[in-house]
């Protein structure tokens, strides 16, 4: 069977890039102008195209997107003698993202692989559906077809995890400053490739302190003295210069790139470009509420059972005091801290005003009651990453809280990349959670294309014909 693993990898790989070829001829016959958010990239993307270096100021992005669609579609009109309508198409820069949906397939699958080498258990087919799984991820999916700049940039930022995890971090630092140039908020994906290795080297230094002590390990759940002597351990890590040093050569790609990011936040005036009156930072907390819940949704095979809420229940039976003063920070911050995107309210093109409009605005109460919803989400996403270490799941939670919270828009989309980071590092589950996990995908898929091609509908003062999207 594992002898027949690539047999099997490439099978899986063609007939889904078949399948997406299929339905991307019938987005395209059905969409024929820029939809969405379309509207700036498609125009701009063939300005750079027919050599123009016009910039629209309402992108908020750096052209990432653009210049590398270029590099691939321009070769075309050379090699095969295409015209220059032909290669800067619609449909022909649309199809860059279905490229780089190969590429996703094929570094999930990678990513499996490195990261469940050492589980001797964990056979191809689960590898090869895990890679599956992960590519027809409903959220990532979906913009394979349209001209986004999400699925370009989860390929650069996976392949600089692949490159980070074999030890190549020149590599992965360049691939880094790659999908940057796509999305500014990849730069903390960037720090969590730095956060990897920095992660590897304080978990050995651990052990050997514990070993130094003749103690046990403690887990991410552990009591309030095991937090105390971890942060102490810390500090007296980063007092040595020794080990400081030994952590700057490993990382320095990454400290350059970050450099080079806050010099452009610098210069910039902010990590937006364009238009950033309607993309103002600020501290909204409970995207990481929000955040939970998205994860514990599409995750709930592996996050979801009797056992899982019998446990919950029981450590909240026996930490009560501990839970009490979660549930009121919670409330709190929920209380204090949400903030509602006008896009939000005003765009009923996107799922997320239909969850907005049905569940927070129907009572004022909803978001507060929500909240027990919350912990439990979240205790159930720490709790599956307890094989990882108490260093990593440090950095992966700071980095979760960077990319999420100052977010004021409620964007199913941003969740993309961390929920695949987290996804790629559960323990491997069980065949017959995958086949569930893939089904469930498959489900959502085949409504959410249903929907965005025969659910149309027409705004009172607009002629345009307007779609459900994620």
């Amino acid at each position: 069977m594992e002898e027949l693993e690539g047999y099997y990898f490439s099978a899986a790989l063609s007939c889904t890039f078949l399948v997406s070829c299929f339905l991307f001829s019938l987005i395209n016959r059905a969409l024929r102008e820029p939809y969405m958010d379309e509207i700036f990239h498609l125009p701009q993307a063939q300005r750079f195209c027919w050599g123009s270096l016009q910039w629209d100021p309402m992108i908020t992005t750096l052209p990432g997107l653009y210049l590398v669609s270029v590099g691939i579609v321009k070769p075309a009109s050379w090699i095969i003698g295409w015209s220059q309508h032909v290669v800067c198409s619609i449909g022909m820069l649309r199809f860059v993202n279905l490229l780089f949906s190969v590429g996703n397939f094929y570094l999930l699958y990678l990513l499996f692989c490195k990261l469940q080498q050492r589980n001797k258990a964990v056979s191809g087919i689960q590898r090869i559906l895990s890679a599956l799984t992960m590519a027809v991820f409903p959220t990532l999916y979906f913009f394979n077809f349209l001209y986004y700049t999400e699925t370009g940039s989860v390929f650069f930022v996976l392949f600089a995890y692949v490159m980070c995890l074999y030890g190549n971090h020149k590599t992965s630092a360049l691939l880094g400053f790659c999908g940057f140039m796509f999305r500014q908020t990849n730069i903390v994906w960037t720090v969590f490739c730095a956060g990897n290795v920095i992660s590897q080297k304080l978990t050995e230094a651990w052990k050997i302190e514990l070993q130094k002590k003749e103690e046990k390990l403690p887990s991410i759940k552990g009591p309030l003295s095991a937090c105390k002597k971890i942060l102490h351990f810390l500090f007296d890590y980063a007092m040595s210069f020794r080990n400081l040093s030994i952590l700057i050569i490993l990382t320095w790609p990454y400290i350059l790139l970050i450099i080079i990011f806050i010099a452009f936040v610098v210069l910039n005036g902010g990590i937006v470009v364009g238009d950033k009156s309607n993309h103002e930072a600020c501290m909204n907390f409970p995207q990481l509420f929000y955040f939970f819940t998205f994860t514990f949704f599409f995750s709930f095979p592996h996050l979801l059972s009797p056992a899982k809420i019998k446990t919950f229940l029981h450590l909240v039976w026996r930490h009560w005091g501990q839970f009490v003063v979660l549930t009121t920070v919670s409330l709190f911050l929920v209380w204090k801290f949400t903030y509602v995107h006008k896009y939000l309210l005003a765009d009923n093109r996107h799922y997320t005003f239909y969850v907005w409009k049905r569940v927070f605005q129907r009572h004022e109460f909803v978001k507060y009651l929500l909240v027990p919803c919350y912990l439990f989400a979240g205790w159930s996403i720490t709790d599956s990453l307890k094989s990882k270490s108490i260093f990593w799941n440090i950095m992966f939670f700071i980095c979760l809280f960077t990319v999420t919270v100052p977010q004021k828009l409620l964007e199913f989309r941003y969740f993309i990349l961390p929920y695949i980071i987290y996804r790629l590092n559960l323990p491997m589950p069980s065949l017959p959670k995958l086949l569930c996990e893939l089904g469930f995908y498959m489900i959502i898929n085949f409504i959410t294309f249903y929907l965005f091609l025969h659910k149309t509908f027409q705004w009172p003062d607009n002629d345009s014909i307007q779609r459900f999207m994620w």
